[in-house]
């Protein structure tokens, strides 16, 4: 009597990483979407890492997009106005003088241009382009002083630079008060 006996077949040897050999490629008995442990459509490290890169990248962009754009802070640096948020009325007016504070600034958007009006002392009011003499950051009202959040250059109410990278002062727009109320432009 004869006996046969069949063995299984031996089971595909798994690939281990050899130093300079391809680290997500195909294993020699398994289909490339399958991976030796039988796990199918996974990602593989590669990918994962690819992955968490992108997303971390983004995040760094909205930090520095978010550094880059003036928000309003607890200094006054707000953007009041007739119609509720423009910096300009119905009536012309950028704001009203008793709105800017005296010995500081009140940030105000016209015409889509950033500005500054600045009452140095009571009754004058001036104007200054809220925008950054060294990269372009829009500047904010502080205590007495005008501070850029992006790279920490403050500058005199009159727009000076006083330190920081900003070498240039704040370009000085022209304003006019009538009735209490600050208007762009001369009289």
């Amino acid at each position: 009597m004869t006996r046969t006996t069949t063995r299984p077949a031996p089971a595909p040897a798994l690939a281990l990483a050899q130093p300079g050999a391809e680290q997500d490629a195909p294993h020699q008995d398994t289909p490339h979407d399958e991976h030796a442990y039988g796990c199918t459509g996974c990602l593989d490290r590669r990918q994962v890492l690819r992955g968490a890169g992108g997303v971390t990248l983004a995040a760094a962009g909205v930090v520095v997009l978010a550094a880059c754009g003036g928000t309003a802070d607890a200094g006054g640096a707000t953007t009041p106005g007739a119609d509720g948020g423009t910096g300009s009325g119905a009536d012309g007016a950028l704001a009203q003088v008793a709105d800017v504070p005296v010995g500081g600034a009140l940030l105000v958007e016209a015409g889509g241009q950033k500005l500054l009006l600045v009452q140095e002392t009571a009754g004058t009011v001036t104007a200054l382009s809220a925008i950054c003499t060294h990269q372009g950051c829009t500047v904010q009202p502080a205590e007495g002083e005008l501070d850029c959040p992006c790279h920490g250059s403050t500058f005199q109410l009159d727009g000076t630079p006083v330190s920081g990278p900003a070498k240039e002062p704040l370009p000085a727009v022209a304003v006019h008060v009538k009735d209490g109320a600050v208007f762009s432009g001369t009289a």
